[in-house]
């Protein structure tokens, strides 16, 4: 059988062709604020809200819910308000409120998880959580559409809010000298990095979110250098990366996470050498 023919096989299969389609809508919604979030040197927000979801996501399982995200889904939204009013007029400020969300989440996460144990296998859990499980390829219809829904309000919204996105990305005093309110649309590319990586959970893991967000926007900023080309080329570079990392870990058998992280992490290099 050759590969054309195992493609068209494993295509035959419903769980399959659901993966493929909630990796094409994480990676296409991650990369899009991706760009905004590098240009703006918030990258490490999503760091630190992938911590926040884990332990959400820890709390959820101690209560043993269907729907993990009633929980996993407010809380990350939550802390994304909170961390992006921490770099104004907090005393606690940026990175260190990063800092302390992420470790924080993460330890009592773990902590939950061991004395709240639900599972003979705690280490396993931790592991799919922290880095993605199979649970990708176990999805079912509602939780694709769930991801469709919240992929259209994420993709909806950049585009609807494109030309406000662009002047506070690059400038806010004069985002705010023309009229927009720049206090608004930092919070709402907050809140919609909170939703993609609660969207992207499933994919790669909490630890492994940011990467999808970080990756296609560097590799695109290495290719082009004016905004909208940067960010169709990183959604472009977004997709085609998670096809290829799915395909490999479904015939090389790896973890899907840390798959297509890695094929992320090839291009960047590889277009990082061609330009200089």
């Amino acid at each position: 059988m050759n590969l054309f023919d195992t493609l068209r096989l494993y295509f035959t299969y419903p769980f399959v062709r659901y993966a493929f389609v909630v990796s094409i809508l994480i990676s296409l919604s991650a990369s899009l604020l991706g760009v905004t979030l590098v240009l703006k040197r918030y990258s490490f927000i999503g760091d630190g809200l992938s911590h926040v979801a884990f332990g959400a996501m820890a709390i959820a399982s101690v209560f043993k819910l269907i729907n993990n995200n009633v929980i996993v889904l407010p809380l990350t939204v939550l802390a994304a308000v909170v961390l992006l009013r921490s770099g104004k007029n907090a005393q606690v400020k940026g990175d260190a409120a990063i800092a302390i969300f992420s470790v924080g989440a993460l330890a009592v996460g773990y902590l939950v998880m061991n004395v709240f144990s639900t599972s003979a296998n705690v280490s396993g859990d931790v592991c799919s959580t922290l880095f993605g499980s199979t649970s990708l390829l176990t999805l079912t219809a509602g939780e694709v559409w769930f991801s469709v829904i919240l992929a259209v309000l994420v993709i909806g919204l950049f585009i609807f809010l494109y030309n406000r996105i662009f002047a506070v990305t690059f400038d806010e005093d004069f985002a705010s000298a023309s009229g927009i309110d720049s206090d608004r649309y930092n919070l709402i590319i907050a809140i919609l990095i909170a939703v993609i990586i609660v969207m992207g959970m499933n994919l790669v893991g909490s630890l492994l979110i940011s990467a999808l967000v970080i990756f296609p926007s560097l590799t695109a900023m290495r290719l082009f250098n004016d905004y909208r080309s940067v960010v169709l080329c990183s959604a472009v570079t977004a997709v085609v990366c998670a096809l290829a990392g799915l395909l490999l870990s479904i015939f090389l058998s790896t973890p899907v996470g840390a798959t297509i992280v890695t094929v992320d992490m090839i291009a960047f290099a590889l277009c990082s050498v061609k330009k200089h």
